[in-house]
C-alpha cells in the first residue's frame, strides 16, 4: 500500500524530486504569489515581473536547481530574493547615470559632497565665526587671524607681532576660550 501512495501522481506532483527539473506547471502555479511578493518589495509592477521572469529563466536554464530541502514555494521565494537584490543593484547603476528619477532608492544614497543646504549652513557658521573673531580684543584677534586664518607658522606670527612663543600660546588659549563661550 505504501508503494501505491508514493507512486500516485497527486503526491509526486506536490514536490519535484531533488535535482530534477521543476515542471513548468508547478512554476506557473507559483507565479501569482511570486509576483505579489516582488511587488511588495520593489513597489513597481514591471520590475516585479522582471524579477519573477529572471527566477523562471534561472530555474528553466538550470542555473538554479531545486535541492528538495525545502518546499518549492520557499525555494522559489529565496531565489526571487536574490534576483531582487541583483535587479536593484543593476537598477541603481543605471539610475546613477541617468539621474532623472528622484523617487528611487538610488537617489536616497548619501553623496560625499555637501548639498546646497549644507553649503549654506557651513557658510553661515563660517560668517558667524569670523564675526566673533573680529569682535575679539586686538591682541587676540591678530593672533587668531595670523595663526589660524592665514595658517602662518608660529615663529612668523611671533616675529610679526613682536611676541614670544609662550605669549603666542597664551593668547591663542585666551582667544579660543572667548570664542567657545
Amino acid at each position: 500500500m505504501s508503494t501505491a501512495i508514493a507512486s500516485s501522481p497527486s503526491v509526486a506532483a506536490r514536490a519535484p524530486l531533488a535535482g530534477a527539473p521543476v515542471p513548468w506547471g508547478e512554476l506557473v502555479a507559483q507565479r501569482g504569489y511570486l509576483v505579489r511578493f516582488a511587488r511588495r518589495r520593489l513597489h513597481d509592477a514591471s520590475l516585479a515581473e522582471d524579477a519573477v521572469h529572471d527566477v523562471f529563466e534561472a530555474v528553466l536554464s538550470g542555473r538554479a536547481a531545486f535541492g528538495g530541502r525545502a518546499a518549492l514555494r520557499s525555494w522559489l521565494t529565496a531565489v526571487l530574493k536574490h534576483k531582487i537584490v541583483d535587479l536593484l543593484r543593476r537598477h541603481r547603476m543605471h539610475e546613477s547615470l541617468d539621474g532623472d528619477d528622484d523617487r528611487s532608492e538610488a537617489a536616497s544614497v548619501a553623496s560625499p559632497e555637501p548639498g546646497p543646504d549644507e553649503l549654506a549652513e557651513q557658510r553661515q557658521r563660517l560668517d558667524r565665526a569670523l564675526e566673533r573673531i573680529d569682535a575679539l580684543p586686538p591682541t587676540l584677534r591678530d593672533v587668531m587671524r595670523l595663526r589660524v586664518l592665514d595658517d602662518q607658522p608660529s615663529d612668523a606670527v611671533c616675529n610679526a607681532l613682536g611676541i614670544t612663543e609662550d605669549n603666542l600660546f597664551v593668547r591663542m588659549h585666551r582667544a579660543r576660550r572667548q570664542l567657545a563661550a
